[in-house]
């Protein structure tokens, strides 16, 4: 459709939204939306918000487009369809929200609906983190789960994820069970809205019994029998980004003993503004600028931050080497370190078995492979996202167990009573490592590069370009087919000696067309890799109007330049640069 089609089919999608059975705020607000015109009425209405493999996620307001309380409820709706398929009697589902602007108000809509399906509730009264969800998923044995986030994306933004009964976000064939019985809900009127009394004794608010179980499934995972009769006075500073790392990853720390824990205050409060940040992601570095600050006043040896639904967390160290004294960690360093620790300690132990395993992803460091390996660890590689990680858990249950492993978008998880990243956990585990590490004389810092110098040296970086609207999907589009049609023959010197496509599911050689199976489902990531192992991946996010790029290089600890370390990783640091000039995006 043509600009002046497209604002048709949208005002007349609007103006179904001006009459009952909308609220009259959700009238109020179509009509001057219909009023205005323009790119804004198009947006909110040209199409419907997708309910994808992960649920939903979106930009909040009225529309066919947009997350408000009719769109999540018609999602609902779907939900419960599905569930009384597969379940006849006596479905049940947890539901749970985190700090974001309105998460409570479609937490409530989510657990009406369900309730009005003659479907058992039990709803969390207030905040808590997407793995929290999970475990409770697993523990009332709930046929499915929803927690309203939309992780670390920016204020205007909320989401809805999906969970099954293993406690892992939906996969096949659940994902298009459930994407076909939301898009065959045609509207609000077919929505059973549980209002009633009888509908409402359905709901169950979960208390502190539930939160106690969480608590403790995190606290057994502990491995430092110094730590557990001790405690810890490293000093540590960690700010929630205003999310719900506030009623979670705090008790817990001092639970675990961690007596000197500095929190960022005027980060403390959940708050769906966000006021303090540009974004609460702790993939960016400004999201921990404040921690830093306040590390840097009380003499911390480690900066932690969560996203609003503590699924994610990010950190920061002292490093006489880095601007301003502290240095960033990305996601593949802090997955290494966690990987390691957890993989090293339970091997020195004897706690290790037959079968058991570590995961990551296609994106994610092949450090955390070379660790498993070592140890050896099986080693699962899925694609991009924690359900896929989840889906080897629940596929090898009884074969052997999950160990630990992660992603590079600071996603981590440690054990298999929870199926998705916990930041929670994560973040309890970092400062055990490095209360152990201070221990012993050392740092994270210089964990890694013991890693690096048994591992070889690792060096990863990720860009994202923001594309909004039709013509950003159009622009994403197009540069995912270049990739396909006309891939680079060389990568920064090196040659190409693989094109993934895993859409396609193959992968081709292009000096001489040899072609092998990917043996994994379809996704739309094109991957480079060349003759040294370099990977290059380019990715169009599941969740954001973004397109991602990813560089890994690596070099043998043999061949570290002048057998130097540091010499080394300046080197690989100079060839990614190099890498995001030939790709286009330096």
């Amino acid at each position: 459709m043509d600009g002046q089609e497209l604002l048709e089919f949208a005002a007349n999608q609007a103006a179904c939204w001006t009459q009952e059975p909308y609220d009259s705020a959700t009238q109020a607000e179509t009509k001057a939306l219909l009023e205005a015109g323009g790119d804004a009425l198009i947006e909110a209405f040209y199409t419907d918000l997708e309910f994808g493999t992960g649920g939903l996620r979106g930009l909040m307001g009225v529309g066919t487009n947009r997350m408000n309380a009719y769109t999540v409820a018609q999602a609902t709706q779907g939900l419960a369809n599905y569930m009384l398929q597969a379940v006849p009697e006596g479905a049940s589902i947890a539901i749970a929200h985190d700090s974001r602007n309105r998460s409570a108000e479609f937490a409530r809509v989510a657990a009406d609906v369900m309730a009005g399906n003659g479907i058992e509730v039990h709803l969390f009264p207030a905040l808590r983190p997407t793995p929290q969800l999970s475990f409770t998923v697993r523990h009332l044995g709930c046929t499915a789960g929803i927690v309203v986030t939309a992780s670390h994306n920016p204020k205007e933004y909320n989401g809805y994820k999906v969970y099954w009964s293993d406690g892992g976000q939906i996969v096949p064939p659940h994902d298009k069970g459930i994407i076909d019985c939301v898009r065959a809900v045609a509207g609000p009127a077919e929505v059973k809205w549980g209002k009633n009394e009888a509908d409402q004794k359905r709901i169950h608010l979960l208390d502190g019994a539930a939160d106690q179980a969480y608590w403790d499934t995190v606290l057994n995972l502990r491995l430092s029998e110094n730590l557990k009769t001790n405690g810890s006075d490293l000093s540590i500073v960690y700010t929630p980004l205003h999310g719900t790392g506030s009623a979670s990853v705090i008790p817990v720390l001092n639970a675990a003993g961690f007596r000197n824990v500095h929190i960022v205050e005027s980060q403390r409060e959940p708050d769906g503004n966000f006021p303090t940040v540009h974004s609460p992601n702790p993939e960016e570095g400004a999201a921990l600028s404040e921690a830093i600050e306040l590390a840097k006043t009380v003499g911390a040896h480690l900066v932690l931050g969560t996203d609003p639904d503590a699924d994610r967390v990010g950190i920061a160290v002292p490093d006489d080497r880095a601007e301003g004294g502290w240095r960033l960690l990305n996601g593949n360093e802090t997955g290494a370190l966690l990987v390691d620790y957890v993989v090293s300690e339970r091997h020195r132990r004897g706690l290790l078995k037959a079968g058991d395993f570590v995961a990551k992803t296609i994106v994610t460091s092949d450090l955390m492979a070379e660790v498993g390996k070592c140890a050896g660890l099986a080693v699962h590689e899925t694609l991009t996202g924690f359900k896929w990680i989840a889906d080897v858990i629940r596929r090898m249950e009884g074969k052997g167990a999950f160990i630990a492993g992660g992603e590079e978008s600071y996603g981590y998880m440690i054990g298999d009573k929870v199926r998705d990243k916990d930041a929670v956990a994560a973040a309890c585990m970092l400062c055990e490592l490095a209360h152990e590490a201070h221990a012993s004389g050392t740092d994270l810092v210089g964990r890694l590069e013991k890693i690096h110098a048994e591992h070889g040296a690792f060096k990863e970086a990720l860009v994202s370009q923001t594309k909004h609207g039709r013509s950003g999907k159009a622009e994403i589009a197009a540069q995912m087919e270049g990739f396909r049609s006309s891939p680079p023959q060389t990568l920064a010197g090196e040659t190409v000696v693989e094109v993934r496509d895993y859409a396609a599911q193959s992968a081709i050689d292009p000096r001489d067309g040899t072609e092998r199976k990917l043996d994994l489902p379809s996704s739309n990531v094109v991957q480079l890799v060349t003759e040294n192992q370099t990977v290059v991946t380019a990715r169009p996010s599941g969740t954001e109007p973004k397109i991602k790029f990813y560089f890994s290089v690596r070099q043998a600890t043999e061949d570290w330049l002048n057998g130097d370390y540091q010499q080394t990783m300046a080197a690989l640091e100079n060839r990614i640069g190099e890498l995001k000039k030939e790709m286009g995006v330096a």
